[in-house]
């Protein structure tokens, strides 16, 4: 895997998405659709940046690192797409838990 060329700034991370199981088990093997599937909540951290301020410019360092599984808010942050990679970039305050 190419390193990741993106360093978020502040109190922002760049997660990679976890896509969850493709198909249900209801008596046999059911593939979704992509347009029934649910848009994922779980993702993989590849860059975190440094943390936020306060108000008297002193760093508050960030809960969450680089290789933490997170859970965040349903349309949390902003997506975009490098090398043709599905990558979200949220604030801090966007994940919801770490996982593990």
């Amino acid at each position: 895997m190419s390193t990741l060329n993106l360093r978020p700034l502040g109190d922002r991370v760049v997660v990679q998405s976890v896509e969850e199981e493709d198909q249900t088990f209801a008596g046999g093997k059911l593939v979704l659709p992509e347009t029934a599937k649910e848009k994922p909540q779980k993702g993989k951290i590849l860059a975190a940046g440094a943390g936020r301020k306060d108000d008297s410019g002193k760093l508050i360092a960030m809960d969450v690192k680089v290789d933490d599984v997170v859970l965040y808010a349903k349309y949390a942050g902003t997506e975009i797409k490098i090398d043709g990679k599905k990558l979200l970039i949220l604030k801090e305050s966007d994940i919801l838990a770490i996982i593990g």
